[in-house]
């Protein structure tokens, strides 16, 4: 019998089962596919901005900023985050958004700075002319190493006694006698609670302990790999991004990532990119700078599952007993991770929301499955 059973091992799953193992004595960490991270985790364009999304997502990620920033002795064998920056682009007609922009960054703490053209040129010097009027600089975005991440959860946990099983799909689930009692490959696991961190599987999951489904929406998100110029260095450039969040660009390991920033609605599935998809990504994305995409190296998806409101559902289940839902977090997930981690396991223990995030207004309520009235 264990404390806590936590279904899904993406970055939810893994940190949620961390955080929880530092006061339980058992936690089983069940995962569907051969290893953890295998889907959205590992397709994640790994940009940490904290400026990124709803005021509660905003909030969790500056919360999760000092731990990623300065992670645990031994948590990872090398930094957690990387300097990058990011630039919004604004074309003639988006000079006043281009303002508006600037100022609720600013309202929320961020520095920003104005790029004229020649500015934004020098940063980025394939920049066209003809579409870009000014551009947004923003210093505190940086690149995540969501491999490292997720390693670090992995080993802390199993440090703390997490049994991580892999390849282990549902067979059987039921509750009696009050525990969760799970059949995975010919094996009984128990426990008195269930975390629901299934990502976009989350409301499948919820189904099958009796739950009503919340409305957890998946939606495809697609990027591809191209070769960077031969005769420019791209490694120093910031993430690029459209005002109107029509594609970004980032580098990536010697080439840049490109994608449409597209939100296709899609069944949970392990998500593929489209052809088509890719080609528009690209075309944009050309739009705004002069590069020559001869072929694409690599192109993926993965699905960012939104709730209703695009707000995460961190909570236990107002109907089914046992049941703690930790879902719902949209593209957000990776950078949010240890603030969530931290409000799941505190509200699995029966405790109220940590200080640290109560004070930035992420209270159990905001995050609950019941706010959606089911």
């Amino acid at each position: 019998m264990f404390d806590f059973i936590v279904v899904g091992a993406g970055m939810a799953g893994v940190s949620v089962a961390d955080a929880l193992a530092a006061h339980a004595s058992s936690v089983a960490l069940i995962e569907a596919e051969d290893q953890p991270g295998y889907h959205s985790t590992g397709r994640s364009a790994a940009l940490f901005a904290p400026n990124y999304g709803s005021s509660l997502f905003t909030a969790l990620a500056r919360a999760s900023e000092p731990f990623l920033r300065s992670p645990p002795a031994g948590f990872a064998p090398q930094p957690l985050l990387r300097p990058r920056g990011a630039m919004y682009l604004a074309r003639s007609d988006q000079l006043d958004r281009l303002e508006a922009t600037a100022g609720e960054l600013r309202s929320a703490g961020s520095e920003v700075e104005f790029l004229s053209l020649e500015a934004a040129r020098a940063r980025v010097p394939l920049l066209r002319p003809a579409y870009v009027a000014a551009a947004l600089y923003e210093a505190n975005v940086q690149d995540i190493d969501v491999e490292a991440l997720l390693r670090g959860f992995l080993k802390r946990g199993r440090a703390h006694g997490v049994r991580l099983l892999t390849g282990a799909r549902l067979t059987s689930l039921e509750r009696r006698r009050g525990a969760w009692h799970l059949e995975i490959q010919g094996e009984t696991v128990s426990a008195p609670v269930l975390v629901n961190a299934a990502g976009a599987w989350a409301d499948e999951v919820g189904a099958a302990c009796g739950a009503a489904p919340l409305g957890l929406r998946p939606l495809r998100r697609t990027a591809a790999l191209i070769d960077a110029p031969a005769d420019i260095p791209v490694s120093g450039w910031p993430a690029v991004m459209d005002l109107d969040e029509q594609f970004y660009l980032k580098p990536d390991a010697g080439k840049l990532l490109v994608s449409p920033a597209d939100e296709e609605p899609m069944a949970p599935c392990d998500a593929y990119a489209d052809e088509l998809t890719v080609a528009v990504g690209i075309d944009r994305m050309q739009s705004a700078l002069d590069i020559d995409v001869r072929r694409v190296t690599h192109s993926w998806a993965g699905l960012r599952t939104f709730a209703p409101d695009r707000d995460p559902v961190i909570g236990f289940d107002h109907k089914v007993k046992g049941l703690l839902w930790c879902a719902g977090q949209g593209g957000y997930g990776i950078q949010t991770a240890p603030a969530c981690a931290l409000l799941a396991a505190a509200l699995a223990h029966g405790e109220d929301a940590p200080a640290a995030l109560a004070e930035r207004g992420v209270t159990a309520a905001a995050v609950s499955p019941a706010r959606f009235g089911r």
